[in-house]
Formats: structure tokens, C-alpha cells, sequence
């Protein structure tokens, strides 16, 4: 069976009674909310689901893999819907539809929270910074908790606090045969080691545990813009940084285009710049100290760091990101040598779009005292990761943006080991999923896959194929 399409065939009647056991609602194609129900953040992905489960709690989730399963219907889990390889929608399947379930409960005395499947990161921060408490988020706030924690997750605390998926601490998951399993390390320890960087193979997780940390509300963050000719300059400069920065300091270089934004001058507009983008998880004077020297790599066109509110940061991105664009990512874990700034400076001259980017996030700190065999997150001694972006608002042309994607990644990915973050591979392929996973880590993964999902029910996603799947 094609991995985005399916043989079942469903009646009114068949949907009907699935609809009459729910709580939730059931959207088929000629409702009037269809096209909305089937629509994701990556307009790169446009597909037809058979129909869309709006689960309104666990018992629908259960009831609709049930269904999946007795229907031989290909299954497609959303939370945020910001799966990059569309991961979140298919052809004539189901989308189990995790978007309603947005409960959150905090306890700031044992600095946790548990939080359902459907909240955001901007849903999440609100929440958690009412008590002057965080967990490592997206860059993104529109970004869903659950495929970003499932697959590492990679923000502004990660070298303070670690990946989202490293603060983990218990997760409830209706696996493929419906049944409801608590994985915490001292329950399901298999399965719980394998939510932390394995995605969403193993089952639908309904509910996050998450270890909080005292962070904000202010912070001092924020952006600095240096012109394109300071561009190798002004990363070499930053790399040698990194290696006195303390864990409290998470930045990244961001090769771009200038937007029409109000802070950058007119003439900048349009024209390619070199961004300093970071967050001082700590006390705002020890932060100033720990960015001064950011300051001084070159000439800033504008200096916009400073004390903020931690969820101004979290969203500050945001009007860069809003849906309905075509987008392709993809990544390569890197060592900042002289030969791999070279590289990316020269790429940044080829970005195919004025919305198209290179990254370079300085990892480190808490991220690289995890064990390497501690979670199924096992790149534990990159010290950059480097994205690649590939971003229009228009389809036309779009195969040509990610080719370039793809041959940039390769290009970039020659300055580590080949490695790549399972988040950001682009789009499902074997190879893809070799690059995420050691040998040994995937083979741990396949007996974790075997136990809980043997027969690959959930394999939209970088797929670990079962044994019997071989």
C-alpha cells in the first residue's frame, strides 16, 4: 500500500455509526467544512482524506484508530499541523484530528504540567508562564507540542534545559491495537525511551508530562542584523563565541532577506543579511555581559536585543510563518569549520526565494550531557545544526526550490557525519530515516515498533517499518 493513499472504501452508513460513538465530530468530503478540515499549515501538501475524526477527547482517539484499523484505512495523526513533510493529512485516509484537545494543567510546586496533544507552543507558554515557568518550545508559536516533542524539539532553552523531548517525564498513548499505555522510566520504559526522538510511530499520544524550569517572564533576547558583505565575518566570529558561551545563551545565525519591516532601513529591504538571533535563559545583567560581544562582529544595521517578555520571543517569528505557503526543510548536523562558513555563505547567494533560509543553531550545553543512548535522540556531540529552507508563497516553481533544498543539505551535510534531524528531513524516504538514526538506535526502534505497532498502522511519519514490514 502506497504511503499516502488507501484501498478502503467508505459508506454513509459505515461513517455513521463511527460519528454516532464519538464526541467529537466527523468531516467528510462535501461538508461545507471539508476543504478546512483537510487544509495544513504546508500548503505544499494538498490531500483528500477519506475523513477527518475531530476528537474531542482519549475515547475518540481510541475509537478512531478502532476504526482505522477494522477499515484498513491509512492513518494520519495532526496535532499542530505543522508536519513540513505532510505528514499530518493523506489521500482518501483517515485524519485522526488531534486539534480540539487542548488541555493543559500546571503544577508550579512540582514544576510540571500535563498537556493534551492539540495546544500549540503559544497555547503551552501562556499556560506555563503564568507561573514564571517554561519548557523548551518552538521557534514558532503556532507550532503544535506534539510532532515537535516527538521528534527532539529544538528551541530557546536548548542548551539550558535540553530538547522538549528531554523535559519529557510521562506521556498516555493509545497504541495500535486501541488499547491506552502509560510510558514514563518506570512504566513502559520502552516505549518511553522511543517517544523521545522516535516521532509519532509508536501510537497516538494523547497526553504530555512535561519538567518545567523558572525562566522569564523577561528574558533578554531579541536580533541583530548585520549586512550580507560582513556575512563570513560575522559567522566565524560567532562560531569562535560559542566556544566560552555559556548554557544560559541559545543563538543561531540566520542567512536571510531583509522583510519590509519597520526596524531595518528602506535601502535594506529585499536584499540579502546575515540575522544574530538568541535568548539569555537567566538574570537579565548576566545576559547583557553574555551579549555584548554579539554586538561587535561587524556593523549592525539594527540591534533589536534586549530585556523582553519570554512570550514576546516565543512569537516573535511568527508573521514570518503563517500558513498557506509551500515549504520544503531539511537539515544536517555540522562542525563550524572555515570550509563549511565558506559554504554557507556562498549558498546564501543561491536562496531561490526571498523567503528561503540557512541556519546555524549552536546546540551544546544540556543538550550534549544527555547520554547518547539515554533517548532515541541519540546526536548528542553536533555542536550546529543547520537548516535549510525552502519557502514561497506560490506553488509555480516550487519542485526547483526544493531541489535546491535537497542539493544545498547535501552540500552542507559534507561538513559532519551525514546526520540530520528527524523533524527537519523534508519528506519520507528510507535514507531519510538512516541519516536521523545510528544503526543500533534504529534497530532498539524496530523492537519498540514491533511491540507496539507490528503491523505499521502508524507509519506516516519517518517511518521505523516493523520486522514483519520487511
Amino acid at each position: 500500500m502506497s504511503t499516502q493513499t488507501t484501498k478502503g472504501v467508505l459508506g454513509d452508513a459505515t461513517i455513521g455509526e463511527l460519528e454516532a460513538e464519538l464526541r467529537g465530530t466527523v468531516v467528510r468530503p462535501g461538508d461545507p467544512e471539508y476543504d478546512e478540515a483537510r487544509a495544513i499549515w504546508n500548503a505544499a501538501h494538498d490531500r483528500k482524506p477519506a475523513l477527518v475524526v475531530r476528537c474531542a477527547g482519549t475515547a475518540d482517539v481510541i475509537r478512531a484508530v478502532e476504526f482505522a484499523r477494522s477499515q484498513d484505512l491509512l492513518v494520519a495523526v495532526r496535532g499542530g499541523a505543522h508536519s513540513i513533510a505532510g505528514f499530518s493529512t493523506c489521500d482518501g485516509g483517515i485524519v485522526i484530528d488531534l486539534s480540539a484537545m487542548k488541555g493543559a494543567r500546571v503544577d508550579p510546586v512540582q514544576r510540571r504540567v500535563v498537556a493534551q496533544p492539540g495546544l500549540t507552543w503559544a497555547d503551552l507558554d501562556r499556560e506555563t508562564q503564568a507561573f514564571g515557568l517554561a519548557v523548551t518550545g518552538g521557534l514558532v508559536s503556532t507550532t503544535g507540542i506534539a510532532g515537535f516533542t516527538l521528534g527532539g524539539g529544538v528551541g530557546w532553552l536548548v542548551r539550558r534545559h535540553g530538547l522538549s523531548s528531554d523535559n519529557l517525564v510521562a506521556a498516555d498513548v493509545v497504541t495500535a491495537d486501541g488499547r491506552l499505555v502509560h510510558a514514563s522510566a518506570e512504566e513502559n520504559s520502552d516505549l518511553f525511551w522511543a517517544l523521545r526522538g522516535g516521532g509519532g510511530n509508536f501510537g497516538v499520544v494523547t497526553s504530555f508530562e512535561y519538567q518545567l524550569h523558572p525562566v522569564g517572564p523577561q528574558v533578554l533576547a531579541g536580533l541583530i542584523v548585520y549586512p550580507l558583505a560582513e556575512a563570513r565575518q560575522v559567522i566565524t566570529g560567532w562560531r569562535d563565541l560559542t566556544a566560552e558561551m555559556p548554557d544560559e545563551l541559545t543563538t543561531l545565525v540566520n542567512l536571510t532577506t531583509a522583510p519590509p519591516l519597520p526596524f531595518l532601513p528602506e535601502e535594506v529591504h529585499g536584499t540579502r543579511i546575515v540575522v544574530i538571533a538568541g535568548m539569555y535563559a537567566g538574570a537579565i545583567e548576566d545576559g547583557e555581559t553574555a551579549v555584548r560581544p554579539l554586538r561587535t562582529l561587524g556593523t549592525p544595521i539594527a540591534d533589536l536585543m534586549g530585556p523582553m517578555p519570554y512570550l514576546a520571543m516565543q512569537s516573535l517569528l511568527d508573521p514570518l510563518w503563517t500558513r498557506g505557503a509551500h515549504n520544503y526543510f531539511t537539515s544536517a548536523f555540522i562542525e563550524p569549520s572555515d570550509a563549511a562558513i565558506d559554504a554557507v555563505t556562498r549558498l546564501h547567494l543561491t536562496t531561490p526565494t526571498p523567503f528561503s533560509e540557512l541556519h546555524m543553531h549552536h546546540l551544546g550545553g544540556a543538550y550534549g550531557r544527555v547520554p547518547a543512548d539515554g533517548t532515541a535522540f541519540s546526536k548528542r556531540d553536533a555542536s550546529v545544526l543547520c537548516n535549510v529552507i525552502a519557502r514561497s508563497p506560490e506553488p509555480t516553481g516550487f519542485d526547483e526550490h526544493t531541489a535546491w533544498a535537497r542539493e544545498t543539505r547535501e552540500e552542507m551535510a559534507r561538513h559532519g557525519d551525514g546526520a540530520m534531524y528527524v523533524n527537519f528531513t523534508g519528506d519520507a524516504a528510507e535514507d531519510k530515516v538512516r541519516a536521523s538514526y545510528p544503526e543500533a538506535v534504529h534497530d532498539r526502534l524496530v523492537q519498540v515498533k514491533d511491540k507496539y505497532d507490528p503491523t505499521n498502522l502508524f507509519r506516516l511519519n519517518q517511518n521505523i517499518r516493523p520486522s514483519r514490514a520487511r
